[in-house]
């Protein structure tokens, strides 16, 4: 929709300028470089090569947390072995679960609002 108004007033903003014709056709072509060049500034695009670093960079990342995933997993795997840890969450799960004996930050907070209370 946004793009849809952009294009809308750019396009509403250069047949305001042919109206006024009475320039000359450097004049002009002046006129709707900037109508274009704003229009493209309030969409906020990247360049090409902006755009291919960042899918580079969300690559990496993306191997990066999956390599790290695959390392806890084998972590919980021998921590349940050695019987230090059991009823671990997957790491599709949504909440987190404490390790042995430590409370959440959630819980520590509330009972330190309730001792304060």
């Amino acid at each position: 929709m946004f793009k849809n108004d952009v294009i809308g007033r750019m396009a509403q903003q250069i047949g305001e300028r042919l109206q006024d014709a009475s320039h000359g056709p450097e004049e002009l072509q002046k006129s709707v470089q900037g109508v274009m060049r704003s229009a493209f500034d309030r969409m906020e695009l990247v360049s090409r090569e902006d755009f291919d670093i960042m899918m580079d960079v969300l690559t990496r990342t993306r191997s990066r947390v999956e390599s790290l995933e695959k390392q806890v997993i084998a972590l919980e795997s021998l921590l349940e072995k050695q019987g230090l840890v059991t009823g671990m969450q997957t790491a599709d799960e949504d909440s987190c679960t404490p390790v042995a004996g430590e409370e959440s930050a959630s819980h520590a907070a509330e009972v330190e609002r309730q001792r304060d209370a």
